[in-house]
């Protein structure tokens, strides 16, 4: 019976599932197309470009002079402190001027001498000037009386000669500063012996204010200045009056752009003052000096240092920028990406310039109303449709960014202080809270000590409640 039963259930269900299983042959799996990646794109920043020759280049001090001792003679003090800055005529150092000053004395008392003998030979010319007239002397004597007054002038003047040369010796003992500058530290200790024999030196000046920047102009970039400047010559010639003002006009300084390596972009302005009058055949660069103000106390320039230098070139209007993390590099060369207007990727070959706030010049192969990915360049593949988002390549720059950057990190500190003051509330909730939960324990424990004398009163009723409970519960188990 229990078989009989069992193969009529198989029979119905094949007759049932059949037909089901027939319907869902006649289903079939359609291919579906995944979606289209996303990508960020952006339209060229487009701009007046100025195109700069950069160079590396080194500060020179504008005057460095040596201080010497001019005399022989013991240094007997210093009266400067080493590294600080100094004016001309400051007094640096005294050499002993005891010697020196008995040299004056004594050329003093030379001069004396000669002319008190020069008083005396006038009046024996002018006794024998009168004589010879009354013929009462020879001729060789009026001679004699004059040939002595002549040398008795001369005398004189040897003498005063001598004078001078000792009180600029007596001078040299007090060593002045010859320019105003920095002064450097005593190369001689005071108590030497110096001067004697050769010049010693006793320390140097350096004037920083204003400073020398030398570099170096290939032969390259010399040629194209030179060709562009020739172009802007004639436009002056044609422009300019008189021939005076052409000249004056071509005399006119190159303005530099100047930077340190600690610095972001080229801070301070100079000017061309010297270029050399040959190129350098074995380097291939001329050399080119510019000069650049350097104030204060602690002036941002010293010499020796390594600077980078701009010399502005040439200005384009309306040339397209690009953020650098736009561009790819292939064995075609340097290009982008870019979306058309029917959404799909377009590579295109392009020519890059110079760097300006972060983006590259773009010289060749962008339209201003091309949309550049920026975003997203590794799911976007040349010929694929894409799912594009624009933005602005004006927020892509370097100062956009730092200025992002800077905005965030002032609002941290507010953050921080919302958090602080967030965690006081949460410390005093906690402390209240602590309070209640104190307060709870103790009301639990006044219950509990009350609990624990009820039962002994009332333990039959809490008996009857419970097995009451319990009765109340099997049926549910059941």
């Amino acid at each position: 019976m229990l078989g009989r039963k069992c193969g009529r259930a198989l029979a119905l269900i094949a007759t049932l599932g059949l037909p089901a299983l027939l319907l869902a042959c006649e289903d079939q799996n359609t291919y579906v197309a995944p979606p289209a990646p996303k990508v960020t794109v952006a339209r060229p920043l487009v701009q007046d470009v100025t195109e700069y020759f950069e160079f590396t280049g080194t500060t020179v001090a504008y005057a460095r002079v040596e201080v010497p001792a001019r005399v022989p003679g013991v240094l007997k003090s210093l009266h400067f402190e080493p590294g600080t800055p100094v004016n001309e005529g400051d007094l640096l150092f005294t050499i002993d001027p005891v010697e020196y000053d008995a040299q004056v004395q004594a050329a003093e008392a030379e001069l004396a001498r000669a002319e008190a003998r020069k008083t005396e030979t006038t009046k024996t010319l002018e006794r024998a000037e009168t004589l010879i007239k009354r013929g009462n002397i020879a001729q060789a004597k009026v001679d004699e009386a004059r040939a002595d007054f002549l040398s008795a002038e001369a005398e004189i003047l040897v003498r005063q000669a001598n004078l001078t040369q000792a009180r600029i010796n007596l001078g040299y003992t007090q060593v002045q500063a010859p320019i105003s500058g920095r002064v450097g530290r005593n190369l001689v200790d005071l108590g030497n012996l110096v001067g004697e024999g050769e010049a010693t030196i006793l320390t140097d000046i350096t004037t920083f204010d204003p400073m020398y920047v030398y570099f170096e102009v290939n032969e390259r970039d010399l040629l194209r200045y030179i060709s562009k400047d020739r172009e802007k010559a004639q436009d002056d010639d044609q422009a300019a009056g008189s021939a005076d003002e052409r000249r004056a006009g071509r005399r006119q300084p190159i303005p530099l752009e100047i930077g340190l390596a600690n610095e972001e972009g080229y801070p301070h302005s100079a000017l061309t003052d010297f270029a050399e009058s040959e190129v350098d055949p074995d380097t291939g660069t001329i050399r080119v000096r510019g000069i650049v103000k350097n104030p204060g106390q602690e002036p941002a320039f010293v010499p020796g240092l390594f600077v980078r230098v701009r010399l502005p070139f040439e200005t384009r209007p309306d040339i397209p920028l690009v953020t650098e993390r736009a561009v790819g590099f292939d064995q075609s060369g340097q290009y982008v990406l870019l979306v058309n207007s029917e959404k799909v990727v377009e590579k295109r070959n392009v020519t890059l310039g110079s760097i300006v706030d972060g983006l590259r010049v773009v010289t060749n192969g962008v339209e201003a109303s091309d949309l550049v990915v920026v975003n997203g360049l590794q799911r976007a593949r040349e010929g694929a449709e894409v799912e594009a988002t624009e933005t602005d390549m004006a927020t892509l720059t370097a100062s956009a960014i730092k200025d992002r950057l800077e905005s965030e990190k002032d609002a941290k500190p507010e953050d921080a202080k919302s958090e602080g003051r967030k965690s006081e509330d949460e410390g005093a909730g906690l402390e209240n809270g602590s309070d209640a939960v104190r307060a709870a324990q103790e009301a639990d424990g006044e219950s509990d000590i009350a609990g624990e004398t009820e039962p002994e009163e009332t333990a039959g009723g809490e008996a009857a409640e419970t097995s009451s409970d319990t009765s109340a519960t099997e049926p549910a188990k059941e």
